[in-house]
C-alpha cells in the first residue's frame, strides 16, 4: 500500500487568514497554483481558491485588501499522511477535488496531495475513475460541503483531535 506521505508535495506555500486577496492572487501567479491552503498556527483553517477570490470578492466589488478569511472555503477537506493513496484518490474524485491539504495525525499541515501525484500509484482503474468524476460537469466540486445552508461547509465526519476540519472518509484513523 502506499501511503499519501510517500507522493504528496512537501514544500507548501499556504494563505493565513488575515492576508489580502491580492497578496493570496500574486502568490497563487507565483506558484502557477489555483489554490493555497489557509493556516494559522500550523493549523489548515480552510483553502482559498482562484475562483472564490473571482466569485466571493471581485464579482461582490470587494477591494483588494479583503481578508482571506472573507472568501476562502472554511472546514477544508484533507487527507491524513498516513492514509492509503488509493482512498485519498477515491476522496477526491468523490469530491472533484484536484488538490487535498494533508495533515499529520497532530493537526498540522504537512503537504498537500495534488491529482498528478496521485495517478501514477493508484491502479489503473481506480484513477480513471477518479479522474472522471473529478473532471464531470456539474454537481460537488469543490471543498465545501452542501449540507452548509450557507453553501460553505458542514462536517460529514470530524477528524479525532482536528477541530474545524473534515477528514474525507468515515473511516477510523489507522
Amino acid at each position: 500500500m502506499t501511503k499519501v506521505s510517500d507522493v504528496m508535495t512537501r514544500d507548501v506555500r499556504v494563505a493565513v487568514p488575515e492576508m489580502p486577496i491580492e497578496a493570496a492572487a500574486r502568490l497563487m501567479a507565483e506558484l502557477d497554483a489555483g489554490a493555497l491552503p489557509v493556516v494559522d498556527g500550523g493549523q489548515l483553517q480552510g483553502m482559498v481558491t482562484d475562483r472564490d477570490i473571482v466569485v466571493r470578492a471581485v464579482a461582490l466589488g470587494l477591494g483588494l485588501s479583503t481578508p482571506v478569511s472573507a472568501v476562502m472555503t472554511p472546514g477544508a477537506r484533507f487527507c491524513f499522511d498516513d492514509d492509503a493513496v488509493e482512498d485519498a484518490l477515491a476522496g477526491m474524485g468523490e469530491h472533484q477535488i484536484r488538490r487535498m491539504p494533508v495533515l499529520d495525525r497532530r493537526g498540522t499541515l504537512i503537504g498537500i496531495l495534488s491529482l498528478s501525484d496521485a495517478l501514477p500509484d493508484a491502479p489503473q482503474t481506480l484513477a480513471a475513475e477518479a479522474l472522471e468524476e473529478i473532471s464531470a460537469p456539474g454537481g460537488e466540486h469543490s471543498q465545501a460541503d452542501d449540507e452548509d445552508p450557507h453553501g460553505v461547509v458542514a462536517p460529514t465526519t470530524e477528524a479525532e483531535g482536528v477541530p474545524g476540519v473534515l477528514h474525507f472518509t468515515d473511516d477510523e484513523p489507522s
